[in-house]
């Protein structure tokens, strides 16, 4: 069967996304979209974006991992989606509205190309986590942002404090496999940043289940990063993130004790190029 689609990357992190209203009759089974996603034998892919109508919304969002599974929210994804609806005038304006897991998002698209995604307000916080890996007893915090999080300042590890490691050599994908399947995390594990502050800035990197591999960038992962450096650290709104691809992302959001609500995203979603598959 032919597929038509579009390659979108929202600040390192790619998608492939596939609009249903012109590809009729798909079936979007794991088998598939792991095949669509191979970086060797597809087109590759963080993960899938699959675009149908919605008689409520502009649009209806479904995210699928790399490894087909059915993902759950898609900070990055999200934006990359807003941007094409904008572009094939799924909306009109700059603002729009959108479905996702049963859930409604909004946002915005600006003139410089860049976008804003708002998410709902986040779940399930628990900071001073301890746990133990690699001879390293670390404190940690978590926090849900539409998909669950674990935070990390690497100055937790001995050899980042003794110097021997670099924020650019840190074994992200070792350490990240093994915290992502923790038993705290069970059933479905969890993603993990692993992070920097330098200058009142975030520099992050992050191991993202499903993907199963460090990624150059994650939105939710960002946004996650930058509501636990707002209470551990004291970070006012809006932050600023630099992704494992270099690029930057902000986050915007507004406080009260702990708790946070008009939580945004901002940063680049382009389109790479577009083509056809045979599946």
């Amino acid at each position: 069967m032919e597929l038509k689609f579009k390659k979108y990357s929202g600040a390192g992190n790619d998608f492939v996304l596939i609009d249903q209203s012109i590809n009729c009759g798909i079936n979007l089974t794991s088998e598939v979209i792991q095949k669509i996603c191979d970086r060797r034998n597809g087109v590759g892919a963080d993960g899938i974006l699959f675009i149908t109508e919605s008689n409520t919304a502009d649009f209806e969002l479904y995210y699928y991992n790399a490894d087909g599974s059915l993902g759950s929210l898609c900070g990055n994804g999200s934006r990359c989606a807003i941007k094409y609806a904008f572009l094939s005038k799924k909306f009109d304006g700059f603002n729009t509205q959108f479905l996702c897991g049963d859930k409604l998002y909004t946002g915005e698209v600006f003139e410089n190309g860049n976008v804003k995604f708002y998410l709902q307000d986040p779940t399930d916080f628990k900071e001073n986590l301890k746990i133990e890996i690699s001879d390293n007893l670390i404190n940690a915090a978590f926090i849900n942002t539409g998909s669950p999080h674990l935070i990390i300042n690497i100055n937790e590890f001995s050899d980042v404090k003794e110097g021997k490691i670099k924020f650019n050599e840190f074994p992200v994908y070792e350490y990240g496999k093994m915290l992502r399947y923790h038993k705290l995390f069970e059933p479905k594990g969890t993603n993990v940043n692993f992070i920097e502050i330098n200058e009142d800035v975030i520099y992050i990197r992050t191991y993202e289940r499903g993907v199963e591999a460090e990624t150059l960038a994650c939105g939710t992962g960002s946004v996650a990063s930058a509501l636990i450096c707002s209470v551990t650290y004291g970070m006012q709104s809006p932050i600023k993130l630099i992704t494992r691809g270099n690029d930057e992302l902000t986050v915007e959001f507004k406080k009260e004790n702990n708790s946070f609500n008009n939580i945004a995203l901002v940063g680049p979603a382009k389109e790479i190029f577009s083509g056809i598959i045979y599946i």
